[in-house]
């Protein structure tokens, strides 16, 4: 189980392919080559080393993560807080806010930036506390202070708060918390997937036709709309679908073997930054609907309890 990267960066350096070039009668050209094969060299210990000393320790995965935890039930205290008593305000083209979404990321922002000031920091939220990590720490924590906001507007259980740490292109820590039903699902890149400190993992189901799918749709679908274009052929297909409101934990879901399966084309890196190393954690499966890597800038991408499952679905979305 490997933890996500937003781009593939583990592949090794390997230069002994310039040793078997053959001989060059120049002799100022072999020197040459010489010496670029003693720079490649050099330039091979010293990634490996920056790697190595750069690496993030066993203890700092735990604090990281234990921080994760504290951070997003700090967040879902502010939901809890202001559940029967809020303003709601719109965004732009069918979404809305609330002060709970506000409150729930300002409280995060504060107890992060205390604890790591020189630390980067993006929420869902346009409010000023947004923070890019400074040249001197690659972090960045990725937050979703309310994710399920027409669901807590009307009084639904299905919502949550999402709070991941990046470290450049790795997801190193996570957590998603549910405040209505106090579940914590959590991971690191070193540790597996739990609930509420308890181990959880992916149910196996490899089969479509035996498979409950979750899904997230916009929030307006027309009717020639590809997103219902692909509903409609995984319908009919899949043992059952759903649609519960809430990216994080959806993909919570799926690691704790409740659902089987999740797509989506229109969400954000906050809203499953957490649930994605929780889910791969789990023994779960992430992939764009292209069958590359997620990209992370877009997310389109299929999840589920197992590669031949994932395939499926990449099948039937193309």
């Amino acid at each position: 189980m490997q933890s996500p990267v937003f781009v593939d960066t583990k592949v090794p350096l390997n230069f002994r392919f310039m040793e078997r070039w053959p001989p060059v009668k120049n002799r100022e050209l072999t020197y040459h080559l010489s010496q670029f094969r003693c720079q490649f060299f050099i330039a091979n210990r010293f990634l490996s080393n920056y790697s190595r000393l750069n690496a993030i320790t066993d203890s700092q995965s735990r604090e990281f993560l234990e921080v994760c935890r504290n951070a997003a039930r700090i967040g879902g205290d502010q939901l809890l807080k202001f559940r029967d008593g809020f303003q709601t305000h719109k965004k732009k083209g069918s979404d809305f806010v609330t002060d709970a979404d506000l409150a729930s990321q300002t409280a995060i922002f504060d107890f992060l930036m205390n604890r790591y000031p020189d630390h980067g920091f993006l929420g869902e939220e346009d409010i000023d506390s947004q923070n890019q990590p400074t040249a001197s720490s690659p972090y960045c924590w990725i937050v979703d202070p309310l994710d399920g906001t027409l669901n807590y507007i009307h009084q639904l259980q299905s919502y949550s708060v999402s709070v991941a740490l990046r470290k450049g292109n790795d997801i190193v820590a996570g957590a998603v918390f549910d405040p209505v039903l106090d579940e914590m699902f959590a991971a690191s890149n070193v540790s597996p997937a739990t609930l509420n400190d308890q181990s959880i993992e992916v149910s196996g189901c490899d089969l479509l036709a035996d498979a409950l799918v979750v899904v997230s749709l916009p929030s307006q679908v027309s009717s020639n709309s590809p997103e219902l274009d692909s509903f409609l052929r995984l319908l009919y297909h899949a043992r059952s679908i759903r649609r519960l409101g809430s990216a994080a934990l959806n993909l919570c879901y799926i690691a704790a073997g409740r659902l089987d399966a999740y797509w989506a084309t229109t969400v954000n890196l906050w809203d499953i930054a957490a649930g994605w190393l929780i889910l791969t954690r789990a023994g779960g499966t992430m992939r764009d609907l292209s069958g590359g890597p997620l990209d992370p800038g877009r997310p389109r991408f299929a999840a589920s309890a197992s590669q031949d499952l994932t395939q499926q679905i990449e099948q039937l979305l193309k």
